[in-house]
């Protein structure tokens, strides 16, 4: 491995660990859990191509873990020191200790410790085509991931998290994501705040709504900015977060189910809402 490098006030270090007891690695258990992510303002992320996307995109690498099985892996090798270039801490562990961290029986082979990231509600101003997606009270780690995922996808701008929503920086929702957490800016709100914030935008703010009577497809999005308010899994949008949509759509449906999971139809409105937007590459078939 490369020696630990000195850049300017900060140095990187390479340890080696193999015990559960370590300081260090009882620190990356703890973020497990969602006080300790808080506390330290942290959260860990599994996968080398997802360390390196997201260092490739400016985030903060605190601790970059690998696995004994990883030596001799040239882009291992050479992300471990470019983390130490930057100050950071490389941990060298065995089978047992990733295992542990990540809570899984087959483990990845590398995982990073970054520093959460949030935008602030008053730096959103939605412009041009932009699309954000406000979530109100989402409480499935997973739902969330495939959301962010799927905004990511669409090329929409972001997410705005409204009152107690799940955190989109638990491993299961950062799993979800397959590293769009690294490229979507999340943004979080009371229901108030987000209320005042919707006052002073000037676009389309539309929502899902079992009484809604507009069909999702019947409305021209594009050219102006949107908003798109989604409410809880099992509550749907409240009346205060309704009143403040311009509209209120439904998604039509021919089964017997009642309802549509949220994260799917999330996706089905924000490919509507970006239809104009997306298009295959290359000739048309």
């Amino acid at each position: 491995m490369t020696p630990p490098l000195q850049t300017g006030r900060r140095v990187g270090q390479v340890k080696e660990v193999t015990s559960l007891a370590n300081p260090a690695v009882k620190d990356i258990r703890a973020l497990s859990m969602k006080k300790h992510r808080d506390q330290q303002g942290a959260f860990l992320a599994e996968g080398l191509k997802l360390v390196i996307d997201a260092l490739d995109l400016g985030w903060r690498l605190d601790t970059l873990l690998f696995s004994k099985s990883a030596l001799g892996n040239a882009l291992v090798e050479k992300t471990a020191a470019r983390v130490v270039a930057a100050g950071g801490l490389v941990l060298e562990v065995n089978d047992k200790v990733m295992a542990a961290i990540s809570r899984r029986d087959n483990p990845q082979a590398v995982a990073g410790v970054f520093a959460q990231r949030w935008m602030p509600l008053a730096d959103i101003a939605p412009a041009g085509d932009d699309v954000w997606v406000a979530l109100d009270r989402v409480r499935d780690p997973g739902n969330l991931g495939t959301i962010i995922r799927t905004v990511d996808a669409v090329g929409a701008r972001g997410v705005i998290l409204v009152g107690e929503c799940t955190d989109p920086f638990a491993t299961e929702t950062v799993r979800a994501t397959m590293g769009s957490i690294f490229a979507v800016p999340v943004a979080r709100a009371s229901a108030d705040a987000f209320l005042a914030w919707r006052a002073g935008f000037a676009g389309l703010v539309a929502g899902t709504h079992l009484e809604g009577a507009v069909d999702y497809r019947s409305l021209d999005y594009a050219g102006r900015p949107v908003v798109l308010v989604m409410g809880n899994e099992q509550q749907g949008l409240p009346d205060s977060l309704a009143s403040a949509c311009d509209r209120l759509l439904r998604i039509p449906q021919a089964g017997r189910a009642d309802s549509l999971n949220l994260a799917v139809a999330t996706g089905v409105m924000l490919y509507e809402i970006r239809r104009s937007a997306l298009a295959l590459d290359g000739p048309s078939a």
